[in-house]
């Protein structure tokens, strides 16, 4: 899951990462507590905003809750939310407008819009088109198990025999055939079977998307069984390097301004915000 859209002109966007794990109601107002990763300080001088009047973002409407229509027709969502407080924090006007994803990154360099910010992945691919900001967040992969097991940690030695339910032909099911040999890989067509497995007690844990499975485990669909269980797997080789705002290539000026207001939203504390309004739990 990472990504690509939409339309028009220049500068400034976002900065994210996540929160902790789910375990009852009390687990989860613990969770919207918890410490927001910070990112990284934009270089020692970088303090001026660049002369710019305005900052042209696009973005996508249907990846929920990063960007999306809500039911009044309006454009919201935590990309969305942030390239507005990006701009804010610079004190420019701002366009955040949605794009068919397929067209975004022509649109950047045909200069009809500044930058995109719809949760793109930063991956060797996109960079040969585009330049990224620094990561402002990343979607690690994560183990659930039913909350009646008590698998506190996860690593090979203790899953080595156990069954591991995963979706077929993803970087996940990579990953296991990879560290843990020793565990019963079960590969599902899709997640949701993979995570249906896990409550019918087919396998005892399953591997996947920790974005993903944290609005499973909070929604109707996994009638509260199973939680997260272990820490993050973040391996790049597999999991990508994170997500950033795309600019042009060779912008230098529009990429320094952006990481500056990154940096300003985290510093406000607009982008701790936004995390608790858009997520119910970390996925860290």
């Amino acid at each position: 899951m990472v990504l690509d859209y939409m339309v028009k002109f220049y500068l400034i966007i976002a900065i994210a990462t996540l929160l902790s794990s789910l375990q009852d109601a009390d687990a989860l107002a613990q969770s919207a507590q918890a410490s927001v990763p910070a990112i990284e300080n934009v270089e020692a001088g970088a303090t001026e905003t660049p002369a710019l009047n305005q900052l042209r973002f696009i973005t996508d409407n249907d990846y929920p809750p990063f960007n999306y229509i809500d039911e009044s027709g309006k454009l919201v969502g935590f990309n969305v939310e942030l390239a507005k407080a990006i701009c804010a924090e610079l004190k420019v006007r701002c366009s955040v407008q949605a794009l068919v994803w397929d067209r975004m990154i022509t649109a950047i360099e045909n200069d009809v819009a500044d930058a995109i910010i719809a949760s793109l992945a930063i991956t060797r691919r996109n960079r040969r088109r585009v330049t990224f900001s620094r990561q402002y967040y990343q979607t690690p992969a994560r183990f659930v198990m039913r909350k009646s097991d008590s698998f506190k940690e996860i690593t090979p030695e203790i899953l080595s025999g156990k069954s591991i339910g995963v979706a077929k032909n993803t970087s996940h099911e990579a990953y296991l055939k990879a560290f843990f040999k020793g565990s019963i890989v079960k590969s599902f067509a899709t997640p949701d079977k993979a995570r249906q497995a896990l409550i019918d007690g087919q396998v005892d844990v399953v591997f996947g998307d920790g974005v993903s499975l944290m609005f499973w485990l909070n929604g109707i669909a996994s009638n509260k069984c199973c939680t997260y269980s272990g820490g993050a797997f973040t391996e790049s080789k597999f999991f990508g390097e994170g997500v950033g705002i795309a600019v042009k290539k060779n912008n230098p000026q529009l990429l320094k301004v952006i990481n500056l207001g990154l940096d300003k939203v985290q510093k406000s504390g607009q982008f701790q915000k936004l995390f608790k309004r858009y997520f119910p739990m970390s996925f860290y």
